[in-house]
């Protein structure tokens, strides 16, 4: 196979917003700071490592890191009781399997995201997975996609990313590979268009785009 296609998780193959919310106001309650902090404020944050997002919203930045470890407790014990794979997304993998080699690279935590790969039966299809822990400086900087390419032990294919927010358009133009938005996720389709023209309606239809060559 000559291409290899890095998939980000978070609103392109995976739907995790109701366990993001209620983890993130859980985290928020426990440690009895603010909680006026809207839903769309925390969405609109969504594809940034939980640090930031917390410190976004006003946290002590003191009291950050006791924030994240609340968060991340919580949201092990819901993740798959509260997510879901987006439409399409199952169909996308597969698809993609038959053409290329397949990697995830996220913000999330990798051990949560692999158990939650592994409960929806699709992680067979991935060789690499990298995650918050498995770097110095997650998207939009361009060390963990180069860290999955490494894993991988290729550098002569033809490398894509799909992914729903600017952090994943970056850190691709900033890594020197392709990479196909998708407009399942987070960033709406101007703010896409800010770093990128090609733009799609989901995974599935990245995955077509890249399998026609770059196609419509």
């Amino acid at each position: 196979m000559n291409t290899i296609i890095l998939f980000d998780l978070d609103g392109t193959l995976i739907d995790s917003t109701e366990a993001i919310l209620e983890s993130f106001h859980h985290a928020l309650r426990s440690h009895g700071e603010i909680t006026h902090i809207s839903d769309t404020m925390i969405t609109s944050q969504v594809g940034h490592p939980l640090e930031v997002m917390f410190a976004g919203v006003g946290v002590d930045p003191k009291r950050v890191d006791a924030h994240v470890d609340t968060y991340k407790r919580y949201y092990r014990e819901i993740s798959c009781q509260k997510t879901v794979l987006l439409p399409n997304a199952l169909e996308a993998i597969r698809e993609a399997s038959e053409f290329a080699r397949l990697g995830i690279v996220t913000t999330k935590t990798g051990l949560y995201s692999r158990e939650l790969m592994e409960h929806f039966g699709v992680m067979e299809f991935f060789e690499v997975l990298i995650g918050r822990e498995h770097v110095d400086n997650p998207k939009p900087h361009p060390e963990p996609i180069y860290k999955a390419l490494k894993m991988m032990g290729e550098s002569d294919k033809e490398v894509w990313m799909i992914g729903d927010t600017r952090l994943d358009i970056e850190a691709s133009q900033r890594a020197g590979i392709k990479c196909v938005a998708v407009t399942s996720g987070y960033d709406n389709t101007e703010q896409l268009r800010t770093l990128t023209d090609i733009i799609e309606r989901d995974a599935l239809q990245a995955v077509r785009y890249i399998a026609n060559g770059g196609r419509k």
